[in-house]
């Protein structure tokens, strides 16, 4: 459900005195995917011909069809809102299918009263329905008891405006990215709970990565054994700890055993200790830093927040980085020029509020090739660089205001809550990467789902493929 609209509807019914017979009406409705998913949720029917692309595809019809009932249902809206309108009971209903209506179809539906009944007000209507190409697909009969009583009422009908979120499509969708694409060897360090070995699995069963398990052997297969989960074909690498973990997985990308990293259920310090290692580590000349990708379902376009993991009050100097990190990985995922709106309390530049000096001097970076492949404005306000009607009403005039792709934080504390905001109360798909060290980093908090696990994977993985690129170039 989301914002409620008012939908003013006049309703002016014919009495039983006033039908004759021959008099008709009409509706139109194109079939849309929301109507086939509304109409399953309502009624229970999942039938996999109806709401299964991959299974309509299969079968008789080779397409998605809508359920036999939706024109049925139409049917009954011209009796009670049209003809004979407010006050019809319907009372028997016949129908024949004479073909599918399919996604995309316009069906205009037609009742005629047919005879009438003086001695209870019953009165018999032919109903066609027909397509665009004036093909016949449901006909039938319906009996009423038709009003007695004249009504003509303005409806203010206060109806919400209802937008179908389906998660598991878009999770699907991202993974379908890196379909085809050779698995990537990853270093999973200490995946010793449920939901960090299901997501090493689960990226492994769809391709995506080559896990390597670094921990107690004995503690994942026994995690393994409790929860059903198939350790078939994935290498274990025994570790004493979780700190020993962490050190072995990150040695195993030094030595190229491995072309990406994965955090499992220790801390992120743990982990993040030993990729800085000045001795040990995986470091470049870029500053590491986290991102969260996030596909929100009531925003247009895809988000990227950073940082809100790593660096926890980041200067001028790393936000450089931080933001060059994330237009690198914008590029990595189709973005070709991310628009990128450095964000603070207000959009003016304030002496007394230290983030609204670093967007205006960061944004004068931008324009002096000190970052470069993106858009920069800032400072914005939250609310100026996601909604264009809030920008226009600021008198703001901005490429990247109402249309921003990369979020830049102003510390850690304000990107967390808000990547948390996002993910649990928009319902959010969410993944999380470190990026500007030798290899990307999936980094995920320890309450995140398989599914998140395996969605940042998907990113490490479009990483990993754009750095051998790079690397054959």
């Amino acid at each position: 459900m989301d914002e409620s609209t008012t939908q003013q509807h006049y309703l002016a019914n014919k009495t039983y005195d006033e039908i004759r017979v021959g008099d008709s009406s009409f509706l139109t409705r194109t079939l849309k995917p929301e109507d086939i998913k509304l109409f399953a949720i309502m009624t229970g029917d999942v039938n996999p011909a109806v709401v299964d692309p991959e299974f309509s595809e299969s079968g008789m019809f080779r397409e998605v069809i809508a359920h036999g009932m939706w024109s049925g249902s139409l049917i009954s809206t011209v009796l009670g809102t049209q003809f004979p309108g407010p006050g019809t009971i319907l009372v028997d209903q016949t129908l024949h299918f004479a073909r599918p209506v399919t996604l995309g179809d316009t069906i205009t539906i037609t009742v005629t009263a047919k005879q009438k009944f003086d001695h209870n007000k019953h009165v018999i209507f032919d109903c066609v329905c027909v397509n665009q190409d004036g093909l016949q697909v449901v006909r039938g009969t319906a009996e009423v008891l038709a009003p007695t009583e004249k009504v003509e009422h303005l409806l203010q009908a206060h109806l919400p405006e209802i937008r179908i979120d389906d998660k598991y499509e878009r999770y699907q969708r991202l993974l379908a990215r890196v379909r085809g694409l050779e698995p990537i060897p990853t270093a999973v360090a200490h995946p010793c709970d449920y939901e960090s070995l299901k997501g090493a699995v689960l990226a492994f069963q769809e391709g995506i990565i080559e896990p390597i398990l670094v921990g107690p052997e004995s503690k994942i297969r026994s995690v393994a054994e409790e929860n059903g989960i198939d350790l078939s074909g994935i290498r274990i690498v025994n570790a004493n700890h979780s700190h020993d973990s962490a050190a072995i997985a990150v040695s195993l990308v030094r030595n190229g055993d491995a072309e990406a990293l994965m955090k499992g259920s220790l801390h992120t310090d743990e982990l993040m200790g030993e990729v800085v290692s000045r001795a040990s580590g995986l470091r470049t000349s870029r500053r590491i830093s986290h991102v969260f990708l996030m596909d929100v379902p009531t925003y247009h376009r895809p988000l990227l927040i950073t940082d809100a993991a790593i660096n926890i009050a980041p200067t001028l100097e790393e936000k450089v980085d931080i933001i060059q990190n994330a237009i690198d990985l914008a590029h990595v995922i189709g973005i070709p020029e991310p628009k990128v709106a450095i964000l603070s309390a207000v959009e003016t530049v304030n002496p007394k509020i230290q983030s609204t000096l670093d967007a205006a001097a960061l944004c004068k970076m931008a324009d002096r090739g000190q970052i470069k492949g993106g858009i920069l404005d800032g400072p914005l306000a939250f609310d100026n660089a996601v909604s264009i009607v809030a920008a226009k009403t600021k008198g703001i005039k901005s490429a990247v205001a109402g249309h921003a792709e990369i979020l830049v934080v102003p510390d850690l504390e304000s990107g967390n809550m808000l990547a948390k905001q996002l993910e649990y109360l928009a319902n959010a798909l969410t993944a999380g990467i470190v990026l500007g060290a030798r290899v990307p980093i999936v980094l995920t908090s320890r309450a995140d789902s398989a599914e998140t696990r395996t969605a940042s994977c998907v990113i490490a993985a479009l990483m990993a493929h754009a750095n051998r690129s790079k690397a054959g170039a």
